[in-house]
């Protein structure tokens, strides 16, 4: 466990102090010699219903653009999952942290399985916290939901640019390239991350693309939650004082921020995930129960790439036979070089 940990002061100096490596992260483990390609996909209606009954028969894959045989295929619910929880702790959340924890808690107790699913928590804003390394414990979990948002005023801060402006900025793609370049990206089986922010990055060193693409790398699928506090529509707009705290400090602090919602939906999209936007008719714990769901009723395809050449992104497609079923999944993989 030594190996795959994270001290919280090392993530907080590497986000924080200019450490934070803004190159695409390392490849996984697709070897050039044998060339298999592990998908999960989730299936659905046009009414969002999960389709858990199909066979191999049922779908078609292709890379890019060319047929792929599927050689192997289950339906999916015994691999051991690791979960990552990502929790967005900037001002505009800090009213609903209460209710993000709370359900987040009760998720985690019905989707981790003590003998062999492990969770972790990273909490983030201005700077990126681990909140708890990889762990089977529902308790040790419950005490880390605890902390998160407490005592930000105490924490280093690592020569971070603008030091000082408490409360200012998000690093929503920072914390998501950690979480896949340093922790999922090691693990085997199912991996996921769960978002739990509006969307807005206004303080990440890395790029919108960058963060997808280590996402990708990881294998890891990202569920997206869009959750508004009072001040969500007011943060794509942000002014710290004419400092100019866009990524890498270049960026005025007056133009427009991306659309949170699109960004989220991005995220999603590309890594095979889901978004999901919290309603007063769609609440986080029917959101959770959503993931749960999909979690529980995934498809795993494989197939020998017919591509001899290490390269670039590989573009992916899986379909289903049946009329009116939408498939989600990633959007390709990334050969080792």
């Amino acid at each position: 466990m030594d190996s795959l940990s994270i001290s919280r002061r090392t993530l907080i100096a590497m986000a924080g102090a200019g450490l934070l490596r803004a190159q695409a992260p390392r490849d996984t483990t697709f070897s050039t010699d044998v060339k298999v390609v592990s998908i999960l996909a989730t299936v659905h209606d046009k009414s969002g219903k999960v389709i858990a009954d199909l066979t191999t028969d049922d779908f078609t894959l292709t890379e890019e653009d060319r047929p792929q045989a599927i050689r192997y295929f289950s339906r999916e619910n015994n691999l051991p999952l690791t979960l990552g929880l990502l929790i967005d702790t900037s001002m505009s959340q800090r009213e609903v942290l209460g209710e993000e924890k709370t359900a987040s808690f009760r998720f985690l107790e019905k989707v981790l399985r003590e003998d062999k699913d492990q969770t972790f928590l990273i909490h983030f804003d201005f700077e990126i916290e681990l909140l708890q390394d990889l762990t089977s414990s529902r308790s040790t979990l419950e005490k880390a939901l605890n902390q998160v948002g407490l005592a930000r005023e105490n924490r280093p801060q690592f020569g971070r640019r603008g030091a000082g402006q408490r409360g200012g900025g998000t690093t929503l793609y920072d914390s998501i390239l950690l979480a896949g370049d340093e922790i999922t990206s090691r693990q085997q089986g199912r991996k996921a991350l769960i978002l739990l922010t509006d969307g807005v990055d206004n303080g990440s060193k890395v790029s919108l693309e960058e963060a997808v693409r280590a996402a990708q790398k990881a294998d890891t699928l990202v569920y997206s939650i869009l959750f508004k506090g009072e001040q969500g529509n007011q943060r794509s707009l942000i002014d710290f004082g004419g400092r100019g705290r866009g990524r890498g400090g270049g960026q005025p602090s007056w133009i427009p921020r991306e659309d949170g919602r699109k960004v989220l939906q991005r995220i999603s999209r590309e890594t095979g995930g889901g978004f999901f936007e919290v309603s007063k008719k769609l609440p986080i714990d029917i959101i959770y129960a959503r993931i749960e769901e999909e979690l529980r009723n995934q498809y795993s395809l494989g197939y020998s790439s017919d591509s001899l050449e290490a390269g670039g992104f590989r573009r992916i497609g899986v379909a289903v036979k049946r009329p009116n079923l939408i498939v989600q999944t990633r959007d390709g993989y990334y050969p080792n070089r």
